[in-house]
């Protein structure tokens, strides 16, 4: 099931994350990162424990961010990635959204879920707000993909 996440989510969230921010594939986010972003973030519960997190970040005009996602490790490939996904776009439909837009290692997925690849410096205000802290900046070699909302 996919609910809202609440407060008392983020060390659930922050422990998703951390396997993949480890491994280079996320970016490791702080307790105090999530915590004030929580309104972003969506769960994939099952027997009331978090095996699935995704976020949809609004961040500019028109255009949103689908990020963290992850699934717990023995989880994947049971379509979980994707129904979150699919819950982030139809939030952003709802939010007005017309683009939403993903930096990924992991192309072959979104893709498939419709989305396009996008030229990075489509996106400047994501790399000088987001990517400056990340230690491969500013020599970035995730793929840049978006998906048209409206």
């Amino acid at each position: 099931m996919i609910r809202r996440a609440r407060m008392g989510d983020v060390p659930a969230i922050q422990a998703l994350l951390r396997p993949y921010a480890d491994q280079g594939v996320l970016l490791p986010r702080s307790l105090a990162e999530l915590y004030e972003c929580i309104r972003d973030f969506i769960l994939w519960e099952e027997e009331g424990e978090a095996v699935g997190v995704a976020a949809l970040h609004a961040t500019w005009e028109g255009l949103g961010e689908i990020r963290c996602l992850a699934v717990r490790q023995d989880k994947t490939g049971r379509g979980i990635g994707r129904r979150l996904v699919q819950q982030c776009l139809e939030d952003a439909r709802a939010l007005g959204l017309q683009r939403v837009f993903v930096l990924t290692y992991v192309p072959g997925f979104f893709l498939r879920l419709g989305f396009k690849p996008v030229d990075k410096g489509q996106l400047p205000h994501k790399v000088w707000a987001e990517c400056v802290r990340c230690v491969k900046f500013p020599v970035c070699d995730e793929e840049a993909l978006w998906y048209e909302v409206a």
